[in-house]
């Protein structure tokens, strides 16, 4: 790690300094740029990226290894084993095909410039959150294929896995969500989401991730969908190598895409099917080897995330057939066509209103084995605010449509769940105010987590 910071260091320094000597500062840089953009530049083209992408891996193993103390000790060196192999190859890459540090003789005198559309505030945000939620997901998938190695999991692992699971979801969420005010101010789309290829090639790991979070708490509190959890680390991290494939070897037109020959694009081909290939035949077969997880009633809170993992999988399916399809459609015959907005919202759509429907009973409901009659009383509320939102929008907005008026009623119903969630566990109205308080002030941190991530998916 700190070799490559040093080498990142040494980039941006000639980006500061404006080194046209080093022809990638040539290429995306000008002597007369404000400091913020040349050093912003330093990440705002291929060969930049990468080294900032490798920076941010070595990174992530770096912390595996400082606070990764706890871990036992041959789980510890396998996870590492395979973060360093994945770092091996991604630097073979940048060596092979994208060297950032090519010289040019005699240096010349200014530089070509950073593409207008990126001397912007949001390249100093966006890519580095986008980056370290996508390579966060590395750590996920190193332990996936170490418990695969060692051929044991357990509670424990997750309970390992799921702060890394939670903190590059999170910097995946402040990526893609910095990224569509960028292009909702910059390129005029009229929107905030285009579903561009490489739009959704940032959204399905996040997509992925948050499946991951789900079935990780089910694993670590009731040891059950150990499989499935181990499964889906290592998918989500794929779709994260995906996405970059995508990005970066030209096979999908896209305003994101990097301009990229195809030596590549072969290679990082190459890096996917090593990885995800190699992944998927090792969880082949050592998977039946894991002990079975453990039972649980359909009606609980287990029950719930199953379901929310049922439509989250379900729709990342759909997003990446709706992505993939032209380069099929291509490879078989030479056409070339495109799958834009009209399809994903007709395929994505129907699929989270009903998760979006079943999200505030999730948190309410008991572990193993809950009462949803119960639930459904304490969320009559949370259900008359939305069906009131519903009725207001339709009749005293002008313009607004059925759609518009049920995704109001939508926003509402997440966003009055997650409040009664957090009101039924204060023991609001049943408790004297003073002890209500303090329950609030002793409630778990997840609780306040669950509930601001769902007040987020109301907001959004």
């Amino acid at each position: 790690f700190t070799l490559t910071a040093l080498s990142f260091a040494a980039l941006a320094i000639a980006y500061a300094t404006s080194d046209f000597s080093v022809a990638n500062v040539w290429d995306n840089s000008h002597s007369l740029q404000p400091l913020i953009y040349k050093i912003t530049g330093t990440w705002g083209n291929h060969e930049g990226s990468m080294l900032l992408w490798v920076l941010i891996l070595t990174f992530f193993g770096a912390l595996v290894a400082a606070f990764g103390r706890n871990l036992p000790a041959a789980l510890r060196a396998n996870v590492l084993a395979v973060q360093g192999a994945i770092g091996a190859t991604f630097f073979l890459f940048i060596l092979a095909t994208s060297n950032p540090f090519a010289r040019l003789n005699p240096a010349p005198i200014e530089g070509r410039d950073l593409n207008p559309i990126l001397q912007d505030l949001g390249l100093a945000i966006h890519p580095p959150l986008l980056y370290l939620g996508y390579v966060g997901f590395s750590i996920c998938f190193s332990f996936s294929v170490a418990a695969l190695i060692e051929g044991r999991i357990d509670a424990s692992w997750a309970r390992w896995v799921r702060p890394w699971t939670l903190v590059a979801w999170m910097f995946l969420t402040g990526g893609i969500a910095m990224g569509s005010y960028w292009a909702y101010y910059e390129l005029g789309w009229g929107g905030f989401w285009f579903w561009d290829p490489v739009e959704n090639a940032s959204f399905m790991p996040w997509l992925g991730g948050t499946a991951l979070l789900h079935s990780a708490i089910v694993m670590e509190k009731r040891s059950a969908l150990k499989i499935w959890t181990l499964l889906l680390a290592i998918l989500t991290f794929s779709l994260s190598l995906l996405g970059t494939f995508l990005v970066r070897s030209g096979v999908l037109t896209s305003v994101h895409a990097f301009a990229t020959d195809p030596t590549r694009g072969v290679f990082i081909l190459c890096i996917l099917t090593l990885f995800i290939g190699g992944s998927l035949a090792l969880f082949a077969l050592r998977a039946s080897r894991l002990t079975a997880g453990g039972l649980f009633h359909p009606i609980s809170r287990e029950g719930a995330l199953v379901l929310n993992n049922l439509f989250l999988t379900t729709a990342t399916a759909t997003v990446l057939i709706g992505t993939l399809y032209p380069l099929a459609v291509e490879a078989v015959s030479a056409d070339k066509i495109s799958v834009g907005a009209p399809f994903f919202n007709l395929t994505f759509g129907p699929l989270m209103v009903p998760l979006l429907v079943v999200v505030p009973f999730g948190p309410l409901l008991a572990w193993k084995r809950g009462d949803i009659f119960a639930v459904a009383q304490r969320l009559m509320a949370a259900f008359a605010a939305a069906l009131l939102a519903v009725l207001v929008t339709a009749l005293f907005i002008d313009g607004a449509s059925v759609f518009a008026a049920l995704g109001v009623g939508l926003a509402f119903w997440l966003i009055c769940g997650a409040l009664t969630d957090i009101a039924v566990k204060s023991g609001f109205g049943t408790v004297a105010p003073g002890v209500m308080l303090r329950r609030f002030a002793g409630l778990p941190r997840s609780v306040f987590g669950t509930a601001l991530a769902h007040l987020g998916l109301g907001l959004t």
